[in-house]
């Protein structure tokens, strides 16, 4: 086949067509150009252009602190984080975040934030703070005792934390005090899973349950009303030894309590000794343990 030449109907045929294209090209051209260039570099509807990092930080401080709009403020502050991960700003707008989410009440997310700080700057002198903030994100969520307490067990390991690695910083002896009413908010699960089972009269449960009142929870407030309800179980149960060790030790430590007036009426008239306390019974030997020590046998 030959080629067609220059001045050949099909050539200046072909030529008409190249030209229509290239027509179309440079009238589509600069429509599409700004299409892919938002295409390319607007492709998350909500983009915005990096912020300088104290910006974005003063501007968390103002939600926080003027506006106390703590959801948007911790925004402001991941941003800080996200945009400039190593910076001094970064590491302070991670301990402002967690803190503005513990403030909305945003658990989850200030446990996040401020697991992360104590990863990421362990020897910082905030680290005691951010530590406090997740055991105290857990006591906020403690429930009733009748509801599960996992939190308030989560709540202990993480302000134990505080006590363990920062002793002497000022956030210790808080935490030193909500580890206190989160035992004692344990200590009230055990006893109400107790009267539970008295009622129905299992009193094997029952003693399971007070004993572990009596041995891993003795600062509680529940201690007293544990060693009576085990004078109760054991005098329901014909175990008067141990009925009497459970009103002699309370007696001793607790002489003013309701509690020991109400165990000591009830052994008694069970025929007992409430003043009699068996010194290798399980019951003395857990209070000999923290220093204290059962009433002197007059058996």
């Amino acid at each position: 086949m030959m080629p067609l030449l220059r001045g050949s109907p099909g050539a200046v045929s072909r030529l008409r067509t190249l030209a229509r294209l290239l027509a179309l090209v440079l009238v589509v051209a600069p429509l599409v150009a700004p299409l892919m260039a938002c295409s390319i570099f607007n492709r998350d509807d909500d983009y915005v252009p990096d912020t300088p990092a104290d910006k974005l930080y003063n501007q968390g401080l103002y939600l926080l602190n003027s506006q106390q709009d703590y959801k948007e403020a911790a925004k402001k502050f991941d941003e800080v984080d996200r945009q400039n991960p190593y910076s001094e700003w970064a590491r302070k707008a991670l301990l402002m975040s967690a803190y503005a989410y513990y403030q909305g009440e945003q658990y989850t997310d200030c446990v996040n934030s401020a697991k992360r700080y104590v990863t990421l700057h362990p020897g910082s002198p905030d680290a005691a703070y951010a530590q406090y903030l997740i055991g105290a994100s857990y006591y906020d969520q403690i429930l009733d005792v009748s509801r599960d307490q996992d939190r308030a067990n989560q709540a202990i390991d993480a302000l134990q934390e505080v006590v363990r690695k920062y002793p002497t910083s000022e956030y210790a002896i808080s935490a030193k005090k909500k580890i206190d009413m989160a035992r004692d908010q344990l200590a009230g699960k055990e006893m109400d899973i107790g009267r539970f089972y008295m009622k129905r009269r299992d009193f094997v449960g029952a003693i399971n349950r007070f004993k572990v009142v009596v041995t891993q929870y003795q600062t509680t407030r529940h201690v007293e009303e544990a060693l009576m309800r085990l004078s109760e179980a054991y005098v329901s149960l014909g175990i008067m030894d141990e009925a009497q060790t459970a009103a002699a030790v309370l007696g001793h430590n607790f002489p003013d309590s309701p509690w020991y007036k109400d165990s000591y009426d009830l052994v008694k008239n069970a025929g007992g000794e409430p003043t009699t306390e068996n010194k290798g019974s399980w019951i003395s030997r857990a209070f000999q343990k923290i220093g204290l020590v059962g009433s002197p046998s007059t058996g």
